[in-house]
């Protein structure tokens, strides 16, 4: 695995262009969970047949535009982070930004909630791949040792956005209409095209890196087991964030104004989660990761038995967005570090493993909001999937435990020759 080079500039310039990648990352969860608090104004608006029959029926169905872009994730991120893994990385953020840019004017302008639902699919392609690409950048601005520092500090821009830019887009959206939501959103991958063009340092294309080594990731046995543990476990916190809004209106029976106020206790709640993950990641991996799931499950918990009053779901929505952006930093410093020298795609996989939690935990709570459940049964739902999720990550690490006891004693083969684990 390549060493990290650190680009020689000044540090002043560092900074800006750390500030430019998270600000990519503030645009991406603007767009990506501003839908959460909107999914009843958009329903009402693209759906108002089904709508007018039941408003739960018709929020449930809305929340296929929350799946549409998280599958969109899942598949551009392994596909563009394969295909463009030897071009320089600012070229490529450009250009993923720029798809950024198309898909959301096309969220916000076309009039079919069909054709929105494959705009919302078009906007996420480019989400995994923006994440590794910047996620690798920061690093190497930051130094040899600061690996999970850099993923969180990208990742601190999308957990700010849930504090600042998602409640005042959500209120935006509510008071002008869901689709000037989205065009502002559109404003800010606009900004943040500028900024990293500005300020991110060129670097050489990444040497050695091709198709066939991004892809050898594939033969990793724990690759696919981490994968399941951010597509399974996280889905539990997706299984509720997404419907929030629900939740408040509908279980808490308080006025829509609420909303963006709940979430900004869930971005905050990420945002200290996310630098607590980073932390953590880089001291202890296995540790960070175990705290992190015991938390989400005892968050889900109290959750469920408290979403009929609003400071339950004020206290529980702000410590699931804690104890879930614990844990995600600390499954993409683990994705990377099980896939060898295929780092930009294991980069990009953490989000398509995340949004694979997205898709799954939306579908699943608008299946038991829609069979009229309650606003607290997504997160039972949720719960059973965090399970899952623990289950996955101690399999992973037993099974680890036992190849490096086989090695010990065996010594290491052509076959078994471990790959060292160094920077990025």
């Amino acid at each position: 695995m390549s060493q990290i080079t650190t680009p020689t500039i000044s540090s002043r310039r560092r900074r800006i262009a750390l500030i430019s990648l998270a600000l990519g990352g503030f645009s991406i969860g603007s767009t990506e969970f501003v839908a959460m608090g909107l999914l009843p104004n958009i329903a009402r608006d693209l759906l108002p047949t089904v709508y007018q029959a039941s408003v739960d029926n018709a929020t449930a169905q809305a929340g296929i535009l929350i799946s549409a872009y998280a599958l969109g994730v899942v598949v551009g991120a392994p596909t563009i982070a394969a295909t463009t893994s030897h071009m320089p990385r600012k070229k490529l953020l450009l250009i993923l930004l720029t798809a950024f840019v198309v898909g959301t004017v096309a969220s916000a302008v076309l009039p079919s909630f069909g054709l929105v639902v494959l705009a919302r699919f078009a906007a996420g392609l480019p989400h995994g791949a923006y994440f590794g690409i910047a996620s690798l950048a920061a690093a190497e601005l930051m130094g040899p040792g600061n690996r999970g520092k850099g993923v969180a500090f990208v990742l601190a821009g999308l957990t700010i956005s849930n504090i600042v830019g998602v409640p005042l887009i959500t209120a935006l959206g509510q008071a002008a209409g869901w689709r000037a939501a989205y065009a502002v959103v559109a404003a800010l991958f606009a900004l943040t095209f500028l900024a990293v063009a500005l300020a991110l340092p060129k670097t050489p294309a990444p040497h050695g890196a091709s198709i066939r080594r991004e892809l050898s990731a594939f033969r990793q046995p724990q690759l696919w087991l981490v994968m399941g543990v951010g597509a399974i476990g996280f889905g539990g916190f997706f299984a509720v964030y997404s419907y929030v809004a629900t939740a408040v209106t509908e279980g808490a029976h308080q006025p829509e104004s609420v909303v963006p106020l709940v979430l900004v206790g869930v971005g905050v709640g990420m945002t200290i989660g996310n630098l607590l993950g980073g932390w953590g990641a880089d001291k202890n991996l296995r540790r960070t990761i175990y705290i992190g799931f015991a938390g989400l499950m005892l968050s889900l918990v109290g959750y469920a038995v408290t979403s009929h009053h609003l400071v339950g779901i004020f206290v529980f929505a702000f410590t699931l967005g804690l104890t879930s952006s614990v844990i995600s930093p600390a499954i993409q410093t683990r994705l990377m570090e099980v896939a060898g020298d295929s780092q930009v795609i294991a980069a990009a996989l953490n989000h398509s493993a995340f949004n694979l939690g997205n898709s799954l935990g939306a579908y699943l709570g608008g299946v038991v909001i829609a069979a009229g459940l309650g606003a607290g049964a997504p997160a039972w739902v949720g719960l059973g999937l965090a399970v899952l999720g623990l289950i996955l990550v101690t399999v992973s690490f037993a099974t680890e435990r036992h190849g490096r006891a086989r090695k010990a004693l065996t010594g290491p083969t052509p076959e078994t020759q471990p790959i060292p684990i160094g920077g990025l």
